[in-house]
């Protein structure tokens, strides 16, 4: 019999998301589009919300710290409350279109994406060995977590509306930037400690090795997830998982 992949100590799983419970075609080539098409509608008709109105300041004090870095970027007007919200919507596309991790916008993208999933138009994406694993760790006391740079609420309502069904019953916890940059080992070490256990307890599972290099920096368990046939050439000091029947089974 083959010695197991990872220790037994382990007692709770962190997951990425983009390419390791989900395709990363869903995020980028539908996600990301359907919230880029519906920006400024949506925050033409929330302007008012105290949420949106918070998330669009929020924004503005970010192109500000950014714009003399970035001379790039929309310019940012003010004189009516349209030009505030068309600023708006030309950054938070300026921001999706390079990829970017703003708290501010990934909020305003999750509140655009709640209502299509609600509505059934829009469906989560998971892969096929997901919905087993979660069971599967649920019922041997582990416990599931998520971080991902989509915003707590994406999150949720990704897993909450998933191909596979309502799977959050499995999910303990959910952390996004608000916690702290995926690629900084200290958003792992608060992580382990919201979760009441040692960094050493937790393993966490990515398909990017810079964020495996930050969490086994805090003394995490890491393994690199591979979700297609090609080689994992340069997985670094992380194993290499190709599937979730390989995690604890």
């Amino acid at each position: 019999m083959a010695a197991p992949l990872f220790p037994a100590r382990l007692r709770a799983i962190l997951l990425d998301i983009e390419g390791t419970t989900t395709p990363v075609d869903f995020v980028y080539g539908t996600l990301f589009p359907f919230a880029r098409a519906r920006v400024e509608e949506f925050l033409s008709r929330h302007r008012q919300d105290n949420e949106v109105a918070a998330d669009l300041e929020a924004l503005k004090r970010q192109r500000g710290t950014e714009a003399q870095a970035l001379p790039d970027l929309p310019p940012w007007r003010e004189d009516s409350l349209a030009a505030r919200i068309a600023s708006a919507s030309a950054y938070m596309r300026w921001l999706m279109d390079h990829d970017r991790k703003v708290t501010a916008m990934k909020s305003i993208q999750g509140k655009i994406w709640e209502a299509a999933y609600r509505s059934g138009e829009l469906r989560g994406q998971v892969y096929p060995d997901v919905a087993p694993a979660f069971e599967r760790w649920r019922r041997q006391g582990r416990k599931v977590a998520i971080f991902s740079s989509g915003s707590v609420l994406a999150q949720k309502l990704l897993f909450a509306h998933s191909t596979a069904g309502d799977l959050t019953a499995h999910i303990g916890a959910y952390f996004d930037t608000a916690t702290g940059p995926k690629q900084d080992e200290q958003s792992y070490r608060r992580i382990a400690a919201a979760l009441a256990l040692s960094p050493a307890e937790v393993l966490f599972l990515s398909d990017v090795l810079a964020e495996l290099d930050a969490a086994q920096g805090a003394d995490m368990e890491t393994a690199l997830c591979v979700r297609s046939d090609a080689a994992a050439s340069h997985a670094g000091r992380h194993a290499v998982v190709h599937t979730f029947e390989d995690v604890f089974p």
